[in-house]
């Protein structure tokens, strides 16, 4: 059988060692490792009687190293740290992920979320990268890209269907409260219409009162979809987004959906990736795991 270490000293003492040879300061030693300076000079004086030796000099300002002690102060810093580099090496790396959406779907829909994600998958270190700009796979270092549209999204890229686009009409419950719901074409253009870049109003006005030319209600823009949303919950008009941005926000009173009707487009939110033969590792458990946020 291999022999033990029977001359090899404390452990605790060893690492007390460390440290007041890098301070040469009992207070300052006792400060990092979180004692008092009385059990430092403690763990000391046992490691000097053990090895016979003195290893600090008492000054009249503090300490010094004897150069038996600075010589073992060397040896013991190394040895620590092949212990340190050995049981770092014993603990599982976070994977790095990156995730490309856009803000709106960002704020309203996946941050929300991402909480019971980390606590679910704390190997995953997921980064996102939030832009209304098409992010490039390989440039930006994504991994896996939340797009909307209608696939084929370029060549060399996988494709499947996140999250179907169904546009609803929402308003703060106190402006509906104050002004009454809009249940005509006429009450509809007493409200001030909330849009978007992408300009469902026309669409979802036509498929709501098919029998009214466009109307001359009061307009809002914005560039950010999160945006229209925000103002509608702060009683400045009527929004249009994905139904899916607005149900937590239906659901705690912020917003009430004004009417039955939905709107559904051809185009849809998918996941898109790489199609390459090395995917990263834990790349299956995001997108599942997206996947599975999506169809609840």
């Amino acid at each position: 059988m291999p022999e033990g270490f029977p001359n090899l000293p404390s452990l605790n003492a060893l690492r007390v060692f460390e440290v007041v040879a890098r301070h040469l300061n009992f207070r300052l030693a006792a400060e990092e490792l979180g004692v008092t300076q009385a059990a430092v000079a403690q763990q000391i004086r046992g490691l000097e009687a053990s090895l016979e030796l003195r290893l600090f000099e008492r000054l009249p300002r503090g300490l010094g190293l004897t150069d038996a002690g600075r010589s073992y102060s060397g040896s013991v810093r190394s040895a620590l740290a092949m212990i340190d580099e050995a049981t770092r090496l014993l603990r599982p790396q976070p994977l790095h992920l990156t995730v490309s959406v856009t803000p709106t779907f960002a704020s309203k829909w996946l941050i929300p979320r991402l909480g019971a994600f980390a606590e679910a998958n704390p190997e995953i270190d997921l980064r996102l990268l939030a832009t209304d700009k098409l992010s490039h796979f390989s440039t930006d270092g994504v991994d896996v890209a939340v797009r909307y549209g209608q696939p084929p999204f370029g060549p060399g890229l996988n494709a499947e269907l996140l999250m179907e686009q169904r546009i609803v009409a929402v308003a703060s419950p106190h402006l509906l409260a104050s002004k009454g719901r809009p249940d005509s074409f006429e009450a509809l253009q007493e409200f001030v219409l909330l849009h978007d870049a992408h300009n469902f109003w026309p669409e979802f006005t036509a498929a709501l009162f098919p029998q009214h030319p466009q109307g001359t209600a009061k307009n809002m823009r914005f560039n950010q979809t999160s945006l229209a949303i925000e103002a509608a919950i702060n009683g400045q008009g009527i929004a249009l987004a994905n139904q899916m941005f607005v149900q937590d926000d239906i659901a705690t009173g912020r917003l009430a959906q004004v009417f039955a009707q939905q709107l559904r487009l051809d185009k849809a939110f998918y996941l898109v990736w790489p199609r390459k033969v090395g995917t990263p590792q834990g790349l299956a458990v995001v997108m599942e795991w997206l996947l599975q946020q999506a169809s609840g």
